[in-house]
């Protein structure tokens, strides 16, 4: 039985700025909880998204909702159906999973049935700017393997033939954000095909995606917005390629491996992805990550600082979380 839950909120200073479609953001906002149970302690943390009209006040105070629940014994399985899928929900998830591999003396892969968890390449976003701009942050980022490029409509295909420029010899795969439209798709995607771009994110607004049903999809189409949890996979099959699991929105680890398991049943590939913040929170979706087709898990790499024992990147690269870090 948890003995004790304790909320609390950090702000972490982004290194300069970071720009999508909906606007710039200079700091990472989130929220972090903690399970203490006989001397071990668990954390989970999330990033509440006002996009999906979250913010900090807002999740601390869903969290709390449960804090007589859980020290009453509520458990991870009990959580999935007591709490929405969303922020608050993935901070406790994973603050349970923190827990339960402390109390086994294992890592949380190893509670999942996995030997060891592997290293991955990440990709490295750059967020949107000018093409100019964007090709100088290119040159200046061209030894990671894999870029990601944030985008939003009229100057795009400028954009990303400034990246191809600047870094040559990187891999890119492009987020529109929601920002485009069927026909700017349509316009875009064969030239995207020429600029060696492997991918493209979210390129329509989920809920008014339906027109990928019936275009040419030369380049692979994932789904971001479009995709939470188990239930987004039956409107998502036939408009799209791929999905983005992000913990975020699957509210967890625990429903986070369901959706791949199902997505890749359904022939999806998987990306997963995260919201911008430290290492506490990509550590958990490192797990889900193992095998995935992309990895978009480089939050640490866009702040200022991070935590004492943050996990460790080298060009692009990045190590299993510590036992000190998470799981």
């Amino acid at each position: 039985m948890v003995v004790e839950l304790n909320v609390s909120r950090k702000s972490w200073p982004i290194a300069g700025s970071f720009t999508i479609s909906r606007g710039t953001k200079t700091t990472a906002d989130v929220v972090v909880v903690e399970l203490v149970e006989d001397g071990h302690r668990g954390r989970g943390e999330c990033v509440p998204y006002a996009h999906y009209g979250e913010s900090q006040d807002s999740v601390s105070l869903q969290i709390l909702a449960l804090k007589d629940d859980i020290e009453a014994g509520l458990d991870r399985i009990s959580l999935q159906t007591t709490m929405p899928a969303g922020a608050a929900r993935n901070a406790v998830d994973c603050a349970f999973w923190d827990l339960e591999a402390k109390q086994a003396g294992k890592r949380v892969w190893e509670l999942l049935g996995l030997a060891k968890l592997n290293p991955l390449t990440t990709a490295y976003t750059l967020s949107l700017d000018t093409p100019e701009m964007m090709g100088q942050k290119a040159q200046k980022a061209a030894h990671m393997p894999l870029l990601k490029l944030k985008l939003a409509g009229p100057d795009d295909l400028d954009r990303v033939a400034a990246v191809r420029q600047g870094a040559p010899k990187s891999r890119i795969i492009v987020d529109a954000n929601e920002g485009w439209t069927a026909e700017v798709y349509q316009h875009l995607a064969p030239k995207l095909v020429e600029l060696g771009v492997e991918m493209i994110e979210q390129p329509l607004p989920a809920g008014h995606d339906e027109a990928l049903r019936d275009i040419a999809r030369p380049v692979p189409i994932c789904a971001d917005e479009s995709c939470h949890g188990l239930a987004s996979l039956a409107d998502i099959e036939g408009k799209y390629d791929m999905i983005n699991i992000k913990l975020d929105k699957t509210g967890g680890l625990t429903e986070a491996v369901l959706l791949k398991e199902a997505a890749e049943k359904a022939g999806l590939g998987i990306m997963v992805g995260c919201m911008l913040a430290p290492s506490l929170a990509m550590a958990p979706a490192m797990v889900v990550a193992q095998g995935a087709r992309v990895v978009d898990l480089d939050g640490p790499l866009l702040l200022a600082k991070d935590y004492e024992n943050a996990i460790k990147f080298n060009k692009g690269i990045m190590s299993p979380p510590s036992t000190q870090l998470w799981g």
